[in-house]
């Protein structure tokens, strides 16, 4: 793999760097986690498990889940699915309509979220050996204060 990026000499970073950084540092949080994860007994986790986990709540139907995830109802219906076979959600009726289908966490669900959550904090410990907690703790602060929107998660849109 080729580092397509430069170490430039003074400390501001072009734009499309930056995109870059955030991206690779996206990916090295979240496949170091679900490295962790599959040596847990989670190695079917995806990372669109843990959005799709949090997003479903105490419980969701396909179409709000769809909703919550800025995705189709088909991208939910495959998630949903794919969260089932690896017994991390299951489906049951609504009692107030018979209609709707919910979809709930399991035990299992609800564990694979808590493991994973021990797991992100455990990779960021080691951005802040390498780094210093200041340094991360900044970039943490600073992505906050942009109050970008964090529930959109339809990243496979963009491949087209």
């Amino acid at each position: 793999m080729v580092d397509v990026i430069d170490n430039p000499v003074d400390d501001q970073v072009p734009g499309w760097q930056l995109a870059l950084l955030l991206l690779a540092g996206f990916r090295e949080l979240v496949d170091e986690t679900h490295r962790r994860l599959a040596e847990q007994g989670h190695a079917g986790a995806r990372p669109a498990h843990g959005f799709a986990l949090q997003a479903i709540g105490e419980g969701a139907t396909n179409a709000e889940l769809a909703t919550r995830l800025g995705v189709t109802k088909q991208a939910a219906a495959k998630t949903i699915a794919s969260l089932e076979r690896e017994g991390y959600v299951e489906r049951s009726g609504d009692t107030a309509d018979a209609r709707r289908v919910i979809v709930r966490r399991t035990a299992r669900g609800t564990g694979l979220l808590a493991l994973s959550e021990a797991a992100f904090e455990q990779c960021v410990q080691v951005w802040r050996d390498r780094v210093g907690t200041g340094s991360v703790d900044t970039l943490g602060a600073t992505l906050r204060d942009l109050e970008l929107p964090t529930a959109r998660f339809d990243l496979a849109s963009w491949s087209g």
